[in-house]
């Protein structure tokens, strides 16, 4: 059963989130983007402001509404949350003539994580499935996700980047979350209110909610149509896993090349790259050493070196590597695709590479190629 919330009370699920512990982490404004830190009232949130989003561009904008979630996505998402950048895995240190080893797990504690759109549902739960859903699980995700509170935003405004419905992410949240919201615009301005959990039914109760009414669900989901209805047609993901594995010889893999220049913003802003590579390092006077975990991309050189040689030496390597992982090999890693629609590659590559148009490319290339082969 769905709720009402009224804009002016959402400072009531900031209090109730905080009344249980949680350090609440949300979108802002900040360095021109809308970015992800921790906040501590709804003033923090972007009100009156959109993204506009292009291959190679990302702008702020104003809107003529106070809408406090009216954008699609910024550079940020959820994985420096759960996965971060850098962490310690360990410390060993000189003790009684050996050393001792000391594990780390560093739990920030609970954490609500406010605004997660329908596609980084998605991702979070790809990133689950990477690195809890095996035989050995990472204690440090592990740890980070089992103290997260999810509290979904339903996407109304999507860029023109975006294509979640392709990939089947969004714009409707259907499950992953502890409440979703879906901003109503129309008339008052208030937010439809869905549980999806025990923790949740809980914070809800505390909530000033009313029932919603037939008007408040017709309204949300008119805002959830228009949105998905933005984004039909703008891929097309029919057999793309075996399309890419029968066209790893492509003149594409050439063309994306001589424009890629392997600096690898399209891993960093991707919300289930989980590339990372380890460093030791040892204190000058030997009483301890160290190893940290820390961001890598397979875009990097060094990523595939390996003892007697590099497996993907080269650009054209490289980017047929990660898209076809992305597309194709991870749903035979996981089962899923390793895509979920958000559009962040595309609008935070220098050179505004866009995978739906490379994926086009070796399609049509290989339509010509069958063609011509039966002429």
């Amino acid at each position: 059963m769905a709720s009402i919330l009224r804009a002016a009370d959402l400072d009531s699920l900031f209090g109730a989130l905080r009344d249980r512990g949680y350090r609440i982490v949300g979108p802002t404004v900040r360095d021109g983007a809308i970015a992800y830190a921790e906040i501590d009232s709804p003033e923090a949130l972007p009100a009156g402001w959109t993204d506009e989003q292009a291959p190679a561009r990302y702008r702020l904008a104003r809107r003529e509404d106070g809408a406090l979630f009216g954008y699609a996505v910024g550079p940020h998402s959820w994985k420096a949350e759960l996965l971060p950048p850098r962490v310690r895995l360990w410390q060993a240190r000189r003790e009684n003539g050996g050393f001792a080893v000391d594990d780390e797990v560093h739990d920030p504690g609970p954490t609500a994580f406010l605004g997660v759109r329908p596609c980084e549902l998605a991702a979070i739960h790809i990133q689950d499935r990477v690195f809890t859903g095996g035989e050995h699980q990472d204690a440090d995700y592990a740890a980070r996700r089992a103290d997260a509170f999810l509290v979904a935003v339903e996407c109304g405004d999507p860029s023109e980047l975006c294509f979640c419905t392709s990939m089947g992410g969004g714009p409707a949240a259907e499950e992953g979350f502890d409440l979703a919201l879906t901003e109503l615009l129309d008339g008052e301005h208030r937010f439809l209110v869905r549980a999806g959990s025990a923790a949740g039914d809980e914070v809800l109760a505390e909530l000033p909610v009313r029932d919603a009414t037939e008007d408040d669900h017709r309204a949300a989901a008119a805002r959830i149509a228009v949105a998905a209805h933005e984004m039909e047609g703008r891929f097309d993901s029919t057999g793309v896993h075996d399309l890419l594995l029968r066209n790893l010889e492509s003149r594409q893999w050439d063309d994306v090349a001589g424009r890629c220049l392997s600096c690898g913003n399209c891993t960093l802003v991707c919300p289930t790259c989980f590339c990372t590579h380890v460093t030791d390092s040892t204190s000058l006077d030997g009483a301890t050493a160290e190893r940290t975990r820390i961001w890598d991309t397979c875009f990097s050189v060094q990523y595939a070196e390996m003892h007697g040689g590099n497996t993907r030496p080269v650009t054209r390597s490289r980017y047929r590597q990660w898209l076809t992982h992305k597309l194709a090999t991870w749903e035979d890693q996981f089962g899923t695709s390793g895509c979920v629609g958000c559009g962040r590659c595309i609008a935070w590559c220098p050179v505004g590479i866009d995978i739906r148009d490379e994926v086009r490319a070796i399609r049509a290339e290989e339509e010509t190629n069958v063609q011509h082969a039966h002429a």
